[in-house]
């Protein structure tokens, strides 16, 4: 159980670097006239994240959840996939990357990367990520109620985007 603590640590280190480089683009769009959309839902988005990482831990420890040897280490892949995902779209998107909607007026779409294939694909790692994470040590509960709660958060959150979007195409 340790080495998974570590891995759920090391996602969480992984989050605040996110935050990092969110923070840094977040300031460069604003200071070009981006506009930020979303914000009620930003904080409901934030303690999802959180709570996943709390609860992949507590479950795991308090639940004595075994290690699934085979499915445990599948999952171990998915949660690198997730990772190569999300830092993929970061790349791709440069300082047009957030974890927040923020559309600076008058830049193209992106259409490379990722983006070439899927419209939203770093809610596909999200989605990849909060399952696996979970799963690699049996934390199955987590698994279904982030991946619901998650569900929900995203019927909001790609419609937002989707709009601030196509506003900004509309002002261009």
């Amino acid at each position: 159980m340790i080495w998974y603590t570590a891995l759920v640590l090391t996602v969480a280190a992984e989050r605040l670097a996110e935050l990092a480089v969110a923070l840094r683009n977040a300031r460069w769009s604003l200071a070009r006239g981006g506009a930020e959309s979303g914000r009620g839902h930003y904080p409901a988005m934030v303690a999802l994240h959180t709570a996943l990482l709390v609860a992949c831990l507590a479950e795991t420890w308090l639940g004595g959840r075994p290690f699934p040897a085979l499915f445990g280490w599948t999952m171990v892949a998915v949660v690198a996939g997730a990772q190569a995902l999300r830092w993929w779209c970061v790349r791709t998107l440069g300082r047009r990357w957030n974890t927040r909607v923020i559309v600076v007026p008058g830049l193209p779409p992106v259409t490379g990367g990722p983006y070439r294939w899927l419209r939203h694909p770093n809610y596909a790692a999200v989605a990849a990520e909060g399952a696996a994470l979970p799963l690699v040590h049996g934390a199955w509960v987590t698994a279904v109620l982030f991946t619901v709660s998650n569900a929900a958060l995203m019927a909001v959150r790609i419609p937002c985007e989707d709009g601030a979007l196509a506003g900004a195409d509309a002002r261009a």
